[in-house]
This record gives C-alpha cells, sequence and structure tokens, in this order.
C-alpha cells in the first residue's frame, strides 16, 4: 500500500464559484481537449457518435434544482473532480503505489505505468472522481494540469489549469490553499468556502463558495406593474378624435375603437 507524506510544501488546489458557474461545460472540453492531446495517455472514447456514447473526463458538470426555504427553486451547476484530499484514501488503497501525492505541493497523481486497473481507488474515493479509461485499462483522474503550471515554455498567464483558464465566467480559480495570504485562501475566507462532504474526513484540498442568496422584493412587488399601467383612462390626440369619428358612423357602437 502506498504511504501519503506527513505534510506538503505547498496545498495546490482549485476554489470553485457555484454562485459564478453557469454550466457551459467549457472547463469539461478544455480539460479532455488538453489531457487528450498532451498529459499521458489520451482520454478515449467509446462509440461517441453510437447509440451509447462513453468515455473518460477528468471533469464534469453536473446540474441540480434545489429548492430554497424561501423563495422560488434555483439551478446549481456543480463541477466536479478530483479534489486532492490531504487524507487521500485513494492513495492509501493502492496495491502497487501508481497512485501517490506530492510532496512538493500536494498534488495527487497516477503513474500509469504501475496501474494495474484495478478499482480499488475508484471504489474508495467518495466523490466518484477516479475513471477507468477502457482503452488503455488505467485509471484516470484530474492531475491540476502539472504539464502546465511549471511549464516555463508556455506563456506566464497559462501556467494555470486548462479549466481555470478557459471558465468563460471566471468561476474557477487556482493556488496554494495552504498560504493563508494567497488569493484562493483570502477567497475563501471572505465568502465562507466549504468542503465537499466533510464528513468523509478525507480533508479535500479543493473548496466551493456557496451561492450568494439570491435578491428579494418585499411582498413579491412586480417592477414592472407600473410599466404596464396604461398611460391614460381615455383615447387623447389623434386617437381620442379617430374614437369620436368612428362612433358617428352608422352601424358603430359607441365605447371606444375595437
Amino acid at each position: 500500500m502506498t504511504e501519503l507524506p506527513a505534510t506538503t510544501d505547498r496545498k495546490m488546489g482549485l476554489v470553485i464559484d457555484l454562485d459564478t458557474c453557469v454550466g457551459c461545460h467549457a472547463c469539461v472540453i478544455s480539460c479532455k481537449g488538453w489531457n487528450t492531446e498532451n498529459y499521458g495517455a489520451p482520454l478515449s472514447d467509446q462509440e461517441p457518435y453510437g447509440s451509447d456514447p462513453s468515455g473518460t473526463f477528468l471533469n464534469r458538470v453536473h446540474s441540480y434544482e434545489v429548492q430554497p426555504e424561501q423563495g422560488h427553486a434555483q439551478l446549481i451547476h456543480f463541477p466536479k473532480s478530483c479534489l486532492h484530499c490531504e487524507d487521500a484514501p485513494c492513495v492509501t488503497v493502492c496495491p502497487t503505489g501508481a497512485s501517490y501525492k506530492r510532496v512538493e505541493d500536494g498534488i495527487v497523481l497516477v503513474n500509469e505505468d504501475h496501474c494495474i486497473g484495478c478499482g480499488l481507488c475508484a471504489w474508495s474515493c467518495p466523490y466518484g472522481a477516479r475513471e477507468l479509461d477502457l482503452a488503455e485499462g488505467v485509471m484516470k483522474k484530474c492531475t491540476l494540469c502539472v504539464d502546465r503550471i511549471y511549464n516555463e515554455n508556455l506563456p506566464e498567464a497559462d501556467r494555470t489549469p486548462s479549466c481555470v483558464r478557459t471558465c468563460p465566467a471566471g468561476a474557477r480559480h487556482f493556488g496554494d490553499l495552504g498560504d493563508p495570504d494567497s488569493d484562493v485562501s483570502k477567497l475563501v475566507a471572505e465568502r465562507g468556502g466549504i468542503d465537499l462532504m466533510p464528513e468523509m474526513g478525507t480533508k479535500p484540498v479543493n473548496k466551493y463558495l456557496p451561492p450568494r442568496p439570491k435578491d428579494r422584493i418585499e411582498d413579491q412587488i412586480d417592477i414592472l406593474a407600473p410599466l404596464l399601467a396604461p398611460v391614460a383612462e381615455e383615447p387623447q390626440g389623434f386617437l381620442g378624435w379617430l374614437d369620436k369619428a368612428l362612433d358617428k358612423l352608422p352601424g358603430q357602437s359607441s365605447g371606444g375603437t375595437n
């Protein structure tokens, strides 16, 4: 079995703003593209254009309709990938040492040369963040784009996970969550960032920012009502003259235009 490091130099991870995510799946597509074309073995698809398509994804977005105690129902988009837990059960259960947590940055990775595809790590992960690539026969998971974040051949703006770089809504943030002075740590403190399923005791590094309360108008006042009110009770100007002229025609009833 693989041992976890007692401590890590940094805790690199993601902060995901559930209030900002619009569920566009841009992060899913960019993750699939980057990891298929660059890091490790390609993320395969099975019958992508058939009647029962399936494939391997390191990042997925789920959408849920939530009914608050007060107000209308809300649609919440929930991105999910590996949370790079401090106490990662997927690492300690691995029989070959293929799964491991890096000391230098806390990122959880899989050595695909040592992975035998037994699936124990997938069974132990409470978040369902690991997927078996059917074509390669090995486990796949989010790597936080280790081939991007330390690649000095890339422009500095691109040295961030592909999903973060691509998100059009700015809902995804990346940094050292072990540093209380980092931008991501300050964001978590300001917005009350939370762990996913803290009762599992895995101590996930990734954090989620909860949706903000939606604005409510007291007594459910229709703000458009003043704009929809009639401008005048009786026709005026040209329309008033036309209405009276039509009333004088034979066979026309009084009471306004039709």
